[in-house]
């Protein structure tokens, strides 16, 4: 499959851990791998990729994956959902060259990449196991939700890009549905990652216990050995 992507970090032996980047409007893989670099050393087994949007925006060689020209709240989900199955492609794409299952894939997004990673899981639960979403929205609120995934919003509490608001309302509707869901508000923050925001990215990857463990431990389950998830 072709696409523009940019490799962060190859590991010497079979990956263990999948992390996909994705940027945002008018950015690129490589300017998005950047952050990418700040999860490598935590994860020395993960193979860490940064995805390229599907089409070209502004000036060379920026990237997104759909159009923000004349953007609404009437017509931002149609063109995420245009541009899902491609989306969902790439995904499937590196978990089959990786060897690495959903459930050790954590989806890492920025603006309309988180944009995207968010309607990933929302779109088909299945695709990953965790969301990081930096300065990011659903495109529109979820109506279900699967408890098996494991959802982080960081988000400055300046945005003027992509308002708090929308990751406030995001963190409550996945709550009422009974989801997995965190929400870090980074003071003085724009539409912007700095370092509290990857410090709290890592954190979360390194240390939440995804919900659906203590669910599955008070109903009396247990999780089974492909259950074990090593993005903890």
């Amino acid at each position: 499959m072709k696409h523009d992507h940019f490799v962060v970090q190859s590991p010497q032996t079979p990956a263990k851990q999948l992390l996909l980047l994705f940027h945002g409007v008018g950015d690129n893989p490589v300017s998005m791998g950047q952050i990418g670099r700040w999860f490598a050393p935590q994860f020395p087994d993960a193979l860490i990729i940064s995805i390229g949007g599907i089409e070209a925006s502004g000036v060379a060689p920026g990237r997104q994956w759909f159009s923000v020209g004349n953007i609404s709240e009437e017509n931002r989900q149609q063109r995420v959902d245009a541009v899902m199955p491609q989306f969902v492609e790439v995904v499937r794409y590196w978990q089959q060259q990786s060897g690495v299952s959903p459930l050790a894939t954590a989806l890492i997004g920025f603006s309309q990449g988180a944009i995207m990673a968010l309607e990933g899981i929302k779109a088909q639960p299945d695709l990953a196991s965790r969301v990081i979403a930096f300065a990011g929205r659903y495109a529109s609120l979820p109506q279900h939700i699967s408890t098996s995934n494991t959802i982080h919003l960081i988000h400055g509490g300046e945005d003027r890009v992509i308002d708090l608001a929308w990751a406030v309302q995001a963190q409550e509707a996945v709550l009422r549905l009974g989801g997995d869901i965190t929400l870090d508000i980074v003071d003085d923050l724009g539409h912007a990652i700095d370092d509290r925001s990857m410090t709290l990215a890592l954190n979360h990857l390194r240390y939440t216990v995804p919900k659906h463990y203590f669910d599955e431990a008070l109903s009396g389950g247990k999780p089974s050995d492909d259950d074990i998830i090593e993005l903890l």
